[in-house]
């Protein structure tokens, strides 16, 4: 009995002793415990955790070498180039044409306080052609409050006069006696001031669209220019866009600083 209680200890104990890796592996999986020990406190977690944070570096790396999104690069102007297939000067006048008739509806339609001034210069269309609204009557005060239009001269044109004072956006409201009209001039109201800002924005998005149709106009020219090289025809485009670009970042600037005038901020 002795001996088969001998025979199974020793197979037991067979069974239990651990298989050790070959010398060379085990010394190098001691190096790697010896490696990872230090990070120990802070578990796999924290491996894992460096791992992260430096591909997150790298990324963040890898963008800043790619430059990421931006503004657009800014355009330079060839004058000399653009000259010789352009007519550059008529170009700029053209742009800067519109750019000062906006600011001018500013100061004749966009005031808070309507003047006779600003009445004066209305434009009247009567059958296809405009006229200035003191070439049709005579204008007066009658007091601070009243402006007197007296259209005993032309009065076939009261309601071509009337539909012009409707859409100036002055927020007027005159009154009709005969071939006279009184027009009140409203009180300055928080309402009135937002009317006359978004007067403003209708005004620059009309002169905006005006230079873009120059824009878009030299561009159409440009491009029936068979004899040209299609890369020089495509940078003429791009300047030509850009000239455009600037004037209506320049009409913006007016509006905004209306915007701010009419509405009272600072």
């Amino acid at each position: 009995m002795f001996a088969k209680m001998g025979l199974h200890l020793r197979a037991l104990t067979v069974r239990l002793t651990p298989i050790r890796p070959a010398t060379g592996a085990f010394t190098q999986l001691q190096q790697q415990r010896q490696q990872i020990q230090p990070l120990a406190g802070n578990g796999a977690a924290s491996v894992l955790g460096l791992q992260q944070a430096r591909s997150y570096a790298k990324g963040k790396d890898r963008k800043k070498e790619k430059g990421g999104k931006g503004k657009p690069a800014k355009v330079e102007i060839n004058e000399q180039q653009l000259r010789e297939l352009i007519n550059l000067d008529s170009l700029n006048a053209q742009m800067e044409k519109s750019v000062l008739q906006m600011k001018e509806d500013f100061i004749k339609n966009l005031s808070l306080r309507s003047t006779s001034g600003a009445i004066d210069t209305l434009r009247i269309k009567v059958d296809g052609a405009e006229h200035e609204l003191q070439e049709l009557a005579q204008i007066s005060r009658k007091n601070p409050k009243t402006i007197i239009v007296n259209m005993i001269a032309f009065p076939q044109t009261i309601p071509d006069v009337l539909r012009a004072i409707e859409k100036s956006g002055m927020n007027l409201n005159p009154q009709q006696d005969g071939t006279t009209l009184f027009i009140p001039i409203p009180k300055v109201t928080k309402e009135h001031r937002e009317l006359l800002s978004k007067n403003a924005k209708a005004l620059f998005i009309k002169y905006r669209d005006a230079i873009r149709d120059i824009q878009n106009a030299q561009i159409r020219k440009l491009k029936k220019q068979t004899d040209v090289a299609k890369d020089d025809v495509f940078a003429a485009q791009t300047q030509v866009t850009a000239i455009a670009d600037k004037y209506i970042a320049e009409a913006d600037k007016l509006l905004v600083s209306k915007q701010k005038e009419l509405t009272g901020e600072t």
